[in-house]
């Protein structure tokens, strides 16, 4: 999915061969209401936060440091030697699917308050709570072998399904809002929600977006 950078209007006011030399201020006029019209058609366009590789980016080191900081901070039930692993992981995998690391963070806030062995009313499993069935198929695709509650209480398994699956969602709904409640309430209940025209649900992605931008 790409999110790319707002555009800057750069264009010149259509000549005219009756204006006159002397009159400044319409030039001026014309400038601020082309802009403000810009700006105020591109702020309806693009997301709000835009989850991009940006925390760290030039530096491994620094920025796995900086997601152990942050699973230090949480009263989770990973040992210190897990978390120091699985800061690599959410790194490898943020890397590869073009996503900042802190927005992997923010679903794990959100979806288990990182505790590895949470588990959801409706059977989600988890870090990045994954129901079973979801788990199975993208364990199949991604070539990791399944056993059930085994691997999705994996956390360094469990992060790489999780990864892979946002990944899949934003590349299928192009549109972050749509692919981060399909995440939360599932792709085939969106999409009828979509043929539907009905109101798409939008909590969710103001959760994971205050987190994301609070840590």
């Amino acid at each position: 999915m790409d999110f790319s950078e707002p555009m800057i209007w750069r264009g010149h006011p259509p000549h005219s061969r009756t204006q006159k030399k002397n009159s400044p201020s319409h030039l001026f006029t014309f400038h601020k209401v082309s802009l403000f019209i810009v700006a105020f058609t591109l702020s309806f366009h693009m997301p709000n936060f835009i989850p991009g590789f940006q925390w760290g980016q030039t530096n491994r080191e620094q920025t796995i440091k900086e997601i152990v900081e942050v699973l230090d901070k949480q009263p989770t039930d990973l040992a210190n030697v897990i978390r120091e692993e699985l800061a690599e992981v959410i790194y490898e995998e943020a890397i590869r699917y073009n996503q900042d690391p802190k927005f992997i963070l923010a679903l794990i806030a959100i979806e288990s308050e990182f505790y590895n062995w949470a588990v959801s009313e409706k059977g989600a499993k988890g870090l990045m709570q994954i129901m079973p069935y979801v788990g199975k198929s993208l364990a199949q695709e991604l070539g990791i072998e399944w056993s059930g509650d085994r691997t999705l209480f994996n956390p360094f398994l469990n992060i790489k399904i999780g990864s892979y699956y946002l990944a899949q969602l934003i590349r299928e709904f192009d549109d972050l809002h749509l692919a981060l409640a399909a995440y939360n309430y599932g792709p085939t209940y969106i999409k009828g929600l979509k043929e539907r025209k009905e109101g798409i649900p939008v909590q969710y992605y103001y959760r994971v977006r205050n987190v994301y931008q609070n840590l």
